[in-house]
């Protein structure tokens, strides 16, 4: 039976941003996944690093979005009614977690992981070779009338408390920062301090192969189910073999909780489905990520296109794509965009893991301290990679944790 001091379970930008840190701790270290480096979400996002997207998604203004977008089977959030049951007590949670003293809690959490992922985050890309491929381009919010940018005013307020930059402009404004924008976008925010990525699926392959030049060692391989043992940890795999370890971080995205679960643990994760089209890099000539925060979607850019994508749909890890949805958003994007060149584009759906109050499980299993959680970060696992990453380091060596991490505690949940 092979061992290591850590094996981290799952090989995307979270649990190899995890192993690094470890490994630079000097500790032997594995990492398990049952697809291999960036094969599920670190592969397809937005390639944004959002410091600035402090609040939660479950929020009281989303309550008020929520029933006009749910009947639209296309549109910024849905439920397919196949799945309708199987989530309604995840979104039970998700309703008490949009309870005013429940955001300003976590609004509060969330910044403090934000401001600890973006102070960390320069020192891992050099360390990781990958500082080049850091972008500071900003985010341009865009609304398509008064009463649209009045109701986004309480949550730019909510950051300025927090001390994140940002400009309100005018369509001349706007159009000086991203020129093409139909006219209907009357006005714009304009958010300096965040940061991209030139290619998410890149990077995230890039760190594996650091972790390679490090020592570190990848094993293509589902895990069934993790087991305390008297000095550690005993992992069972899908071919029925067993391993150990003396210590296993669990970050395995949407699939994280099915393992937790081995352990006796029900922790309410689910599955932001989220969706989108990769098109040419000449499709558009786009200076910044562009928010359709009215319209649930983002357009930017990579180095591989430009993508087109964003969305919820809460419908688990089964159910088939419904690509209807990228379509759709192609297709607003193109009204949007008037000059957006639409053909030639590649469709993706991925899994984005999701804790009912938006932030993220980190802290230890219940049944053993030998494993430790980190999975959750819904659509923010880039964002917050670097921070997990030194959070989870310092667990596994002992050292204080560099914030409060109660809120994330994965027991919160009762």
């Amino acid at each position: 039976m092979s061992r290591s001091d850590v094996v981290v379970i799952g090989a995307g930008v979270v649990g190899l941003s995890i192993a690094i840190a470890a490994k630079m701790r000097g500790l032997d270290v594995t990492v398990i996944d049952r697809e291999g480096p960036a094969a599920g979400a670190s592969a397809g996002n937005a390639g944004a690093f959002a410091f600035t997207d402090i609040l939660p998604l479950a929020s009281p203004g989303i309550l008020k979005k929520a029933p006009k977008w749910l009947l639209d089977p296309l549109g910024p959030l849905s439920i397919p009614p196949a799945y309708a049951l199987q989530i309604a007590p995840w979104m039970l949670k998700f309703w008490r977690a949009c309870q005013p003293s429940r955001v300003a809690y976590s609004t509060s959490a969330q910044t403090s992981l934000m401001d600890l992922s973006k102070a960390e985050l320069e020192g891992f890309l050099s360390a990781t070779g990958t500082l080049s491929m850091l972008r500071k381009d900003g985010n341009l919010q865009v609304y398509e009338s008064d009463a649209e940018f009045q109701a986004s005013l309480p949550g730019w307020e909510a950051r300025q408390k927090h001390g994140i930059e940002f400009r309100h402009m005018d369509a001349a404004e706007m159009a000086t920062l991203q020129p093409g924008l139909a006219p209907r976008f009357i006005r714009g925010t304009f958010t300096p301090g965040w940061y991209s990525i030139a290619d998410p699926k890149l990077y995230t392959l890039a760190l594996a192969e650091h972790f390679h030049a490090l020592g570190g060692s990848i094993e293509i391989i589902e895990v069934k189910a993790l087991q305390p043992v008297t000095d550690g940890v005993e992992i069972s795999t899908a071919d029925g073999r067993k391993r150990s370890a003396a210590k296993v971080v669990l970050s395995a995205g949407a699939f994280s909780h099915r393992i937790a679960k081995t352990l006796g643990e029900t922790i309410p994760l689910e599955t932001e489905r989220g969706y989108n089209t990769t098109l040419p890099a000449d499709a558009f000539d786009l200076r910044m990520q562009v928010t359709f925060g009215g319209h649930g979607f983002v357009v930017t850019r990579l180095t591989s296109g430009i993508r087109v994508g964003g969305a919820v749909e809460l419908g688990g890890l089964d159910l088939p794509p419904n690509f209807k949805r990228s379509e759709a958003m192609l297709k607003k994007a193109q009204t949007f965009l008037p000059g957006l060149k639409a053909a030639g584009g590649t469709q993706w759906m991925g899994f984005r893991p999701s804790l009912p109050d938006s932030l993220p499980a980190i802290g230890r299993a219940k049944v053993t301290p030998n494993v430790v959680y980190a999975f959750g970060h819904g659509h923010l696992g880039l964002t917050q990679s670097a921070g997990t990453a030194r959070i989870v380091a310092d667990m596994l060596t002992g050292q204080a944790a560099a914030i409060d991490i109660a809120a994330f505690s994965p027991q919160r949940f009762g």
